[in-house]
């Protein structure tokens, strides 16, 4: 598991910006609702990793400490793990239902 931490904006038009200060600018998304951002976040995460562990590429070691970001109010930090093991099983199994 990689638990990454995932930092919300709410901008003008009152969407949940999403990006992650440990891959900035590679990794980021946005949501009209709170929980869209959410789940939007999760699967930005998750495509970025399993994108960079399929070219090898190598990944930004994960802050575990939130304090060292500097955040402005109302802006708030959200912890994310992802199990990539399990992403990348969910990602064979749709791709054997789509052969079927």
């Amino acid at each position: 598991m990689i638990l990454y931490f995932e930092k919300f904006h709410k901008n003008s038009d009152n969407q949940y910006e999403v990006s992650f200060p440990d891959l900035e600018p590679y990794a980021a998304t946005y949501g009209d609702t709170l929980e869209e951002a959410i789940q939007s976040a999760h699967d930005s995460l998750t495509g970025y990793l399993l994108t960079e562990e399929d070219f090898h590429e190598e990944v930004p070691t994960p802050t575990d400490d939130p304090e060292k970001f500097k955040l402005k109010e109302p802006n708030f930090l959200v912890p994310v793990q992802v199990d990539l093991q399990l992403e990348r099983e969910k990602e064979e199994n749709k791709l054997v239902k789509k052969k079927l």
